[in-house]
This record gives structure tokens, sequence and C-alpha cells, in this order.
């Protein structure tokens, strides 16, 4: 009679316990595998170099034009889909420079700073990244901001 009501009362416990939801138990998991891994962040990473190369807002600061001649295209894809497998989580080691380092020669200002972000923000709808993902990302962006802004 014991193990009988011992065995109802844990029934009774679980079948009352709370469950997670879908939700919660994605966002458990890592920012890199809600990204879709390395093969999602590198095709959000090659849509949004694609817009920064082009952008003439951008392109009218000398310096960020200069700097497209020594870091090309493909070696920011790169460069940039290491550093958010990385900080995401993923398996990858960012190799390259600190971002004080990588921009402090490129003389950013606040509104160059917001036109790489509408056009990261672009790059994420457009492949659909969703809005917490997008969040957790601009959030580890943000932090890197005082490393690359070095003008009002």
């Amino acid at each position: 009679m014991k193990n009988l009501r011992t065995a109802l009362t844990a029934a009774c416990l679980l079948a009352f316990a709370p469950t997670a939801s879908a939700q919660q138990v994605e966002a458990q998991k890592l920012l890199y595998d809600r990204l879709g891994g390395l093969k999602g962040i590198t095709v959000v990473v090659d849509d949004f170099i694609n817009r920064l190369v082009s952008n003439k807002t951008l392109n009218k600061n000398p310096a960020i034009n200069a700097g497209r001649k020594s870091a090309p295209a493909p070696y920011l894809k790169f460069q940039v889909s290491q550093l958010v497998c990385e900080v995401s989580g993923g398996p990858c080691k960012y190799t390259g420079k600190t971002m004080k380092e990588s921009h402090a020669h490129l003389n950013i200002s606040e509104k160059e700073w917001d036109v790489m972000a509408k056009d990261f923000k672009k790059s994420l709808d457009k492949h659909k990244v969703p809005a917490v993902e997008q969040k957790e990302l601009f959030d580890i962006v943000g932090k890197t901001k005082a490393d690359i802004v070095v003008r009002k």
C-alpha cells in the first residue's frame, strides 16, 4: 500500500509539473544553433558585407573607402563569420584583430555606425532571423561600439 501511494504521488507530481514550452527549449539552445550554425551565419554575413561595401554613405568616408582595398569583401566575410560564430557560442575561434585595432584608422562616426546597424538589420530581416536572436546579436554588437566609433 505504501509503494502504491508513493507511485500515485509521483505520478500526480509528474502530471501537474510545469512542462517546458517549445519556445523555452528553443531559447535554451545556443545562439549559434538558433542562427542555423555556420551555414546560417555565413549566409547572413555574406549579405551584410555586400550591403556594407556598396553603401554610398559609408564609402563617402575616405578612410572606410580606402579600407575596402586593404580588407576586401571576401576577407571581411570570413573574419565577421568567424567572429559571429565564436561570440554566439559556436566552435569557431576568431583570429582577427581586436575591434579597436581593426577600426581605429577608419574614423567611423556615430552616423556611420547607425547606417551599419540599419544594413545589419536589413540582412537579418531578409534571412528571417527571429526578433529574439536579432536582439541578442545587437546586444553583442553594441558592446563593440565604443571600440569602433571614434567621432560623434
